[in-house]
């Protein structure tokens, strides 16, 4: 089966940072469409965005992939809150603009998501009927913490956290304390995965079948969604 066609776009990001690339795959007989962010390290061209975009795709979900403005520039240091969160909210008006006759899931890859979550906490995104987290950054690397969970709480939309066992930005442990008393957060626990969804070659499981778990968990949670 062929991939479904990426359809480049671009939009002003966040007021004064410029315009953005973006890349539209929406297969036919769409259903939804993820507004897709990238994480801290790499842009929407990264081949696990991709993949994941085109496995989406074949479960009949759209993607809406977005460059933030320090990554379209060529830095490698994030912008400031005030300018990513400023262009999420942009990358959803384009979205809309796009595709708005789709119900909308939003969120992204690592930093990506909580960037969104960050947004969607402050005042809700338009047409954004849930948030999916590819990973969670709950805490740097070996410093535990939930202080960067505490805004979940404000989201008025429901929730997915597909997150990996080995994921060393997040402990699971502390992750479900962030989320117990949110009855609109869902959790599903990726086994043996990394903060990349990596597996190890012992665990008898290949990163592609993380692939089709992550997207069919996406697609099985989003259908119960209003």
């Amino acid at each position: 089966m062929a991939e479904t066609p990426e359809k480049k776009l671009s939009f002003q990001a966040a007021p004064g940072a410029g315009e953005v690339s973006a890349l539209l795959v929406r297969p036919p007989r769409a259903e939804r469409l993820y507004v897709l962010a990238h994480g801290a390290g790499a842009p929407m061209t990264h081949p696990f965005l991709a993949a994941v975009a085109h496995g989406l795709a074949a479960r009949r979900i759209a993607t809406f992939r977005y460059n933030f403005p320090y990554m379209e520039s060529g830095k490698r240091r994030p912008d400031v809150p005030r300018v990513l969160e400023g262009t999420v909210r942009s990358a959803v008006a384009a979205a809309n603009e796009a595709a708005g006759d789709l119900p909308f899931l939003a969120g992204g890859k690592s930093m990506g998501g909580r960037i969104t979550s960050q947004a969607a906490a402050q005042a809700p995104l338009p047409n954004v009927r849930g948030i999916v987290f590819l990973g969670f950054p709950l805490h740097p690397p070996g410093k535990p913490a939930t202080t960067r969970g505490d805004h979940l709480a404000g989201v008025s939309v429901p929730m997915l956290f597909l997150q990996g066992t080995r994921d060393n930005l997040a402990d699971l442990d502390l992750l479900k304390e962030v989320l117990r008393p949110n009855r609109s957060a869902t959790l599903h626990v990726v086994q043996g995965a990394d903060h990349s969804f990596h597996v190890l070659k012992r665990s008898g499981r290949t990163d592609e079948q993380v692939l089709d778990e992550l997207t069919d968990q996406t697609r099985k949670w989003a259908g119960g969604l209003r």
